[in-house]
């Protein structure tokens, strides 16, 4: 029996669609879809299918414990990814979720747990090779981003697996994700008049489609896939030049100093002008491309290529413009377009007019 978090939205939604062809072909028994809606457990969007039941419960309630009788493998889905939420809540949210799905497995005897997290949490630096290998070490960042989140659930998953020794932890950890419905510090970057980059270095591109992730995790429960060391990487194969990128996208670059583009976006960040914070924009200017040598090894192939999913992000895009992460309006776009190809003081200074033009309309 297969549980899922957040089954009623994004990668649960699409990694329960997959448990049920898997169920009718014999891989998997019985699927318990949990969603913390109370309408879904109504009728009100459940679908009738025999041997999938929907369960009601929040993630970080140890009510969540109720709905893992018998269950062989629990997979955590439910991970709040928004720009939008506040980073602290967002951060207890998180973490506070995590605990509970392993304390519930441990407690359900539950045989194994799967949590989703990031290739984030290498880290993205200018000495990354491209590609670093599946087993790198996992960085120590803890700051406001999400990838100090995705770092904080990492380190929940190895002290469970040594207080809990008859649980196993497996770590999925896909690429940047793109498709419908993501609102993200990736897909506002290419929302911006013009891509940013550091001078002097050449960003490399990996991507991850939510369908796709959906397909490996179900791809892990029914063939038992673990990984080296209980962690294992989810991406389109190779990485997209940024040069290539640009031309897919059809946008220009234009280029600042390293501290400029950090120190701009730190300040901006505190003043509550941008929810990215200069840690996550390095995401988006240094390359974190991992080589995702479990899965291959074991027969599984993503459906996109880096190309494919950049197109999929591009479409999925609704039409609102983006500057330095935060969502903005056609007059602060044309400020920005044409500021965006002068010196590093311009840049600097487009973004404090737009700070300023925000806070005057916030009067």
């Amino acid at each position: 029996m297969v549980a899922v978090t957040g089954a009623d939205w994004g990668v649960g939604r699409l990694l329960v669609e997959r448990l049920v062809t898997a169920m009718g072909s014999g891989q998997v028994r019985e699927i318990v879809a949990i969603t913390a809606r109370s309408a879904v457990e109504d009728g009100g969007a459940a679908p009738a299918v025999p041997g999938l039941t929907w369960r009601t419960a929040d993630v970080r309630s140890p009510a969540l414990a109720e709905c893992l009788a018998g269950v062989d493998v629990l997979v955590h889905t439910d991970v709040d990814r928004s720009l939008e939420t506040p980073g602290k809540k967002r951060r207890a949210g998180n973490i506070r979720a995590a605990q509970t799905v392993l304390t519930a497995a441990a407690a359900l005897r539950v045989p194994r747990a799967v949590l989703v997290t990031g290739t984030m949490v290498h880290g993205a630096d200018p000495a990354n090779p491209v590609p670093m290998p599946e087993d790198s070490e996992v960085g120590t960042e803890t700051g406001a981003g999400l990838v100090g989140d995705l770092v904080e659930i990492e380190d929940l998953a190895q002290r469970a697996r040594r207080a809990h020794p008859g649980l196993s932890v497996t770590v999925v950890r896909p690429a940047p994700l793109v498709g419908p419905g993501l609102d993200t510090a990736l897909t506002r970057h290419f929302a911006a008049p013009r891509l940013l980059t550091v001078r002097g270095h050449e960003q490399s591109w990996q991507f991850c489609h939510v369908e796709d992730l959906a397909d490996a995790l179900a791809f892990v429960v029914a063939h038992g896939v673990e990984g080296k060391g209980g962690a294992l990487a989810v991406g389109c194969e190779g990485a997209l030049p940024q040069r290539a990128a640009e031309e897919t996208a059809g946008l220009r670059r234009f280029e600042l100093p390293a501290n400029v583009v950090f120190g701009a976006t730190h300040r901006l960040h505190q003043v509550g002008f941008t929810p990215a914070s200069a840690q996550e924009v390095k995401f988006l200017v240094y390359p974190c491309v991992v080589d995702c040598t479990t899965l291959r090894e074991a027969g599984w192939r993503p459906s996109y290529d880096n190309e494919a999913a950049l197109r999929a992000l591009l479409e999925a895009r609704d039409g609102r413009a983006a500057l330095v992460g935060r969502h903005v309006g056609r007059k602060e776009v044309t400020i920005t377009a044409a500021s965006a190809a002068g010196a590093a003081a311009a840049a600097i200074g487009t973004a404090a007019a737009v700070h300023h033009l925000c806070k005057r309309r916030s009067r």
